[in-house]
């Protein structure tokens, strides 16, 4: 199959592209890399530095392709709340733009990477789907509107999409650098340089972890699955929340408290239907990855 990956050069995206290539696949691979980088970018893909904002630079890359799972974006909350028009023009214009090139392009399938930021905080835990979205930062709005967009293409346009809400995700290739590094691959940094971890607030908000190798099953069981198609949203998380403070101390090392940012303060998933749509569930457990990066590192 011929299948495209926007965002291939970035964490969740290259590891992505790496599975589709070693299944046998012919994947392209579209990508700026304001976020990505290119030692992360498969050898064995077709690689083309584009901007999904510039819809005349895309829109013929996406000819005889087959699948599209879209996963370029500019994430993190924090990183939204800073620039809102420049995080807007990507996550919703850009995501339009990819719907749009696929459905000319007469594309099987649009596979959509949401986000669980779109739940925001809520009073009943586990989440499910069906909760009425709460968005507390640019960021959550914005996918959530890239979920609203692939519906109606799917409805009124004919495109099957889905789209898959990631909770926190961790692993292979996730960044440690800046003041947005990823909160486990950040501590693990922190530890390793003989730095204390740095905890936003109390450090008992709580995350639901998920690997990033489970993340990339899930796009392609989603590809793959006839059930799904016409925009669903669907959980893609461990379904096992853990708090900060818990994270840091199966790191081990001394702890820092800072101060709080603006984030939802707990997150759990309710995983009942990826198992039924998609026939997934998690395999990777947080406490053996971490020892084994503590090991190996």
């Amino acid at each position: 199959m011929r299948l495209l990956v926007t965002g291939g050069a970035g964490f969740i995206g290259s590891n992505l592209v790496d599975e589709l290539v070693r299944q046998g696949h012919k994947v392209s691979v579209i990508d700026n890399l304001s976020g990505g980088k290119k030692e992360n970018i498969n050898p064995k893909c077709h690689f083309f530095k584009k901007d999904i904002c510039n819809y005349k630079s895309i829109a013929s890359l996406f000819k005889n392709v087959d699948y599209v799972f879209h996963l370029a974006a500019l994430p993190r909350v924090q990183y939204s709340i800073e620039h809102p028009l420049e995080t807007n023009e990507t996550n919703v214009t850009g995501t339009l733009n990819v719907l749009k090139a696929s459905y000319e392009a007469g594309v099987k399938k649009v596979i959509y990477s949401a986000s669980s930021s779109a739940y925001g905080d809520q009073k009943i835990m586990p989440l499910r789907e069906d909760f009425l979205a709460n968005p507390k930062s640019p960021y959550g709005l914005q996918k959530y509107i890239g979920e609203l967009y692939c519906k109606i293409w799917s409805e009124v346009y004919g495109l099957p999409t889905v789209c898959l809400r990631y909770f926190n995700v961790y692993g292979h290739r996730q960044s440690h650098e800046g003041a947005y590094a990823l909160v486990i691959a950040k501590f693990i940094k922190q530890k390793l340089s003989g730095q204390p971890m740095t905890i936003t607030g109390d450090g008992k908000h709580t995350r639901d972890f998920t690997n990033v190798k489970d993340v990339v099953r899930a796009n392609i069981l989603a590809m793959r699955s006839r059930k799904v198609g016409k925009g669903e949203v669907v959980n893609i998380g461990a379904g096992n929340n853990q708090s900060i403070l818990r994270v840091a101390r199966l790191i081990g090392g001394p702890i820092k408290f800072i101060s709080a940012r603006l984030e939802p303060r707990d997150t759990l998933a309710d995983i009942s239907k990826a198992k039924r749509l998609l026939n997934w569930q998690p395999r990777v457990s947080l406490k053996d990855w971490i020892k084994k990066q503590i090991v190996i590192k």
